[in-house]
């Protein structure tokens, strides 16, 4: 059983010029787990977490460590606080994402399922991401299909 002992998140070398700078650890990886994700993300005044994003095929759960978080779900905004909670279920077709407008760091504990296959829906930019983890592979696209870059680049 591997022991990780003290985790500091590291910053992005190449941060999005989408979502601004963020640092991360990831805890399962690290601990060589393969059925759920863990992660520890910092973000800094003015970044965010990801672009607006639903799944298909798994849920995700994020617990406020420290930092006052701002959640978009859909056209919904939410302040948080430390210690608050927030869960989104496979399948439902509403976006979320997490952002730093206060002038304190935000840190988060980010869990999610693992699924082999998954569809990732970015509703504002009418983007989608294909995870196939048994192939090792990704592709971005749009709406009707067609390949698209990345949009965090």
């Amino acid at each position: 059983m591997p022991v990780i002992r003290n985790p500091t998140p590291q910053p992005d070398p190449a941060p999005s010029p989408v979502t601004g700078p963020s640092a991360l650890v990831a805890l399962a990886t690290s601990g060589d787990l393969t059925q759920f994700g863990v992660h520890l993300q910092d973000l800094p005044p003015g970044s965010q977490s990801s672009i607006l994003h639903w799944h298909e095929a798994e849920d995700e759960l994020i617990y406020v460590l420290a930092g006052t978080p701002t959640l978009t779900e859909g056209e919904t905004q939410t302040l948080l606080n430390p210690g608050d909670c927030a869960t989104f279920k496979a399948g439902v077709a509403v976006g979320h994402s997490f952002a730093n407008h206060s002038a304190e760091p935000v840190r988060l504990l980010v869990v999610g399922t693992r699924a082999r296959q998954d569809r990732v829906t970015y509703p504002g930019i009418e983007v989608i991401l294909t995870l196939d983890r048994a192939a090792g592979s990704h592709g971005w696209t749009n709406a009707a299909g067609d390949r698209v870059g990345d949009p965090y680049a």
